[in-house]
């Protein structure tokens, strides 16, 4: 372990880093994101409505829990102050990515059929979901991400394969940020997962479980955005 990690400001220090190249680079002339921070503040708020409705349950369920050794200790409905900023600085941070892969590297052309794509990844999902039933973890993400590809089915190729595209670019910074919080740089993770409740498999330190989670999380954010920017766009 690094010795200077062992501190009760790592949850909010890491969070606060990763949000803080996506928030001065936010008012970058060329994509302007701050001109979308209404559309996004809208997207993050119906998205925690039920993601933090999700982790007050699953906390409680003690399907995951938060070590005491690496946050500051104040909570709201028994999360920790840090993990409330999960929810705002990881989806900011995603979403800017989203808009830089837009602006630099717009979608043209796709290639490949999108919509059959996304239709056997939510059968995939699905089916693994209800057979892990005994899983809470594994058999709630799996399923609820899957039944969310289902309803995205419903949009434009376009839609689908942003979302799918920002969700692969996101999985670098994921992988970091998410291995810090499972306990890649020190002895104890800061968020503990009950292996009962989950399939135990882990990509480093990550359950896989929480890369599912993360295309949940990421697509009804992206769809939210997306479909209040057209909506401020088209007011006079």
């Amino acid at each position: 372990m690094i010795d200077w990690l062992d501190t009760r400001h790592y949850y909010l220090l890491l969070m606060l880093l990763s949000i803080s190249y996506p928030f001065i680079r936010s008012f970058e002339n060329k994509i302007s994101f701050y001109k979308n921070w209404k559309a996004l503040a809208l997207a993050i708020t119906l998205m925690m409505m039920i993601f933090i409705t999700w982790d007050v349950i699953f906390t409680t369920l003690s399907v995951w829990s938060f070590n005491d050794r690496y946050i500051l200790g104040y909570k709201l409905l028994s999360l920790p102050i840090e993990e409330w900023m999960f929810f705002v600085c990881v989806p900011y941070s995603c979403i800017f990515i989203h808009e830089v892969l837009n602006y630099f590297f717009p979608l043209k052309k796709i290639n490949i059929n999108i919509h059959r794509w996304n239709y056997w990844v939510a059968l995939l999902l699905i089916v693994i979901g209800v057979v892990c039933w005994s899983k809470i973890y594994t058999c709630v993400c799996f399923t609820l991400t899957g039944l969310f590809l289902l309803l995205l089915q419903r949009k434009n190729t376009q839609l689908i394969a942003v979302t799918y595209r920002t969700f692969i670019v996101s999985l670098i910074p994921f992988f970091i940020v998410n291995g810090i919080l499972t306990g890649a740089l020190t002895d104890e993770p800061i968020v503990m997962y009950n292996n009962l409740q989950n399939t135990m498999i882990r990509i480093i330190t990550i359950p896989i479980e929480d890369f599912v989670y993360c295309l949940f999380m990421l697509g009804l954010t992206i769809w939210i955005y997306e479909s209040q920017k057209k909506r401020i766009k088209s007011k006079p």
